[in-house]
């Protein structure tokens, strides 16, 4: 009986660390190439909630994902669902998926009607 409470408690923790891995890799900047990558194009769609916010951007008829921050540090950057709607211009300045056939990139800059949001404003590129 004792053995089956340690081999329980260890799978619980190779559960526990597999998926805070697996959520740090999804989180974490490692998906994305070095150098900044700009994207522009219209909003399709806009969602601020958990993990993080996003936006659908519509660029020259192919659809892009543009990942932000967290709900809490996008609000905080002053970018919220009523500062933008769909069908917006758009500018995006990150960092793009290293898989170039991904059209996905992760956002430290968004302006939107003349206005700048950054979003991690530790990581926007030198002017």
């Amino acid at each position: 009986m004792q053995f089956n409470g340690i081999r329980g408690v260890a799978l619980t923790a190779a559960v526990i660390l597999a998926a805070g891995s697996a959520a740090y890799a999804h989180h974490g900047w490692s998906w994305t190439q070095d150098g900044f990558f700009e994207l522009r194009g219209k909003i399709t769609a806009i969602y601020i909630g958990n993990p993080h916010a996003t936006l659908d951007v519509d660029a020259e008829g192919e659809a892009w994902r543009v990942e932000m921050a967290p709900p809490s540090r996008t609000i905080a950057a002053g970018f919220t669902e009523e500062v933008a709607k769909v069908g917006d211009e758009v500018t995006a300045i990150g960092n793009r998926s290293v898989d170039e056939t991904e059209k996905r990139m992760k956002a430290v800059r968004v302006i939107v009607g003349g206005k700048t949001y950054d979003v991690y404003p530790d990581r926007v590129p030198p002017a």
